[in-house]
């Protein structure tokens, strides 16, 4: 692998930017290739095999343009396809999800903590948070919620109003997430909506929010592999599998500059 070679990083849509921010942010010498695959979103209620393919397709994109990094940016995907894009990979480029980070972060600290986690449908049902703090033994008591609403809320651009504010109450208030010491953001979109939460909770719960923890294990493992780039600024690009005014606006917000959206349709 060339360590100048780019980070490919894809999601849904628009909440695995918060990943792709974070990412820039601690490695702006790095070439990034963004996948928003807005014509599919949200994946979070969609069959594992869905996911797998349409995860597997964009895998393929991110391959043929050079790619050193797959970076899923998006649970539900880490959840369903993670292994099976490692397997097709190879050893043609790392693979990395947004969920083994966040284990290991509360292997370091959330030791005998009641725990929630909200996500997506996929996410929780798939359990793979319990099945990974179980193997890690982790010593923590984990509750999920599945709050399957906020994702299209956040994607229709309800954020920071009384709709938004209701939709998280009410999730939030839910018997299963009560005195709760920490929450997993247990979604890459869910960080847009992080302030309400905090808000919610009178900044009295500790939030996980895996877009900063991805970052640096990313940067870790780069580092590790020696990979990291040797150029002085890296360049990004953006590709959305169906052009939306949203996504382009929510781009131009996270990296505070103009951004081109190349669309590249998964099927013709």
């Amino acid at each position: 692998m060339n360590k100048n070679a780019p980070i490919g990083i894809f999601d849904s849509g628009v909440g695995g930017l918060t990943v792709a921010q974070a990412v820039k942010k601690l490695l702006p010498e790095e070439d990034m290739i963004y996948f928003g695959d807005s014509a599919h979103l949200p994946y979070g209620d969609k069959s594992a095999a869905t996911i797998q393919a349409y995860s597997i397709k964009i895998t393929d994109i991110l391959l043929q343009r050079g790619c050193k990094v797959i970076l899923i940016a998006c649970n539900s995907a880490s959840a369903a396809a993670f292994d099976l894009i490692k397997a097709y990979v190879g050893s043609k480029a790392h693979v990395i999800n947004v969920i083994d980070p966040v284990i290991e972060h509360l292997k370091e600290g959330a030791s005998r903590k009641k725990v929630g986690l909200i996500g997506t449908l996929q996410t929780v049902n798939s359990k793979v948070f319990e099945t990974k703090i179980k193997n890690e033994k982790v010593d923590v008591e984990l509750s999920a919620l599945a709050t399957p609403l906020l994702v299209p809320m956040i994607e229709e651009g309800f954020i920071h109003d009384s709709i938004s504010h209701e939709i998280i109450a009410t999730y939030l208030s839910d018997p299963s997430l009560a005195e709760i010491d920490a929450l997993i953001l247990g979604c890459t979109h869910y960080p847009i909506i992080k302030e309400d939460i905090k808000e919610f909770y009178k900044n009295e719960v500790e939030l996980v929010d895996s877009a900063n923890i991805v970052a640096r294990s990313l940067k870790q493992q780069l580092k590790a592999l020696n990979l990291l780039s040797d150029k002085t600024e890296g360049n990004d690009q953006f590709l959305v599998s169906d052009y939306t005014p949203a996504f382009e606006k929510a781009a131009r917000l996270f990296f505070n500059k103009e951004i081109h959206l190349e669309k590249y349709p998964l099927w013709e």
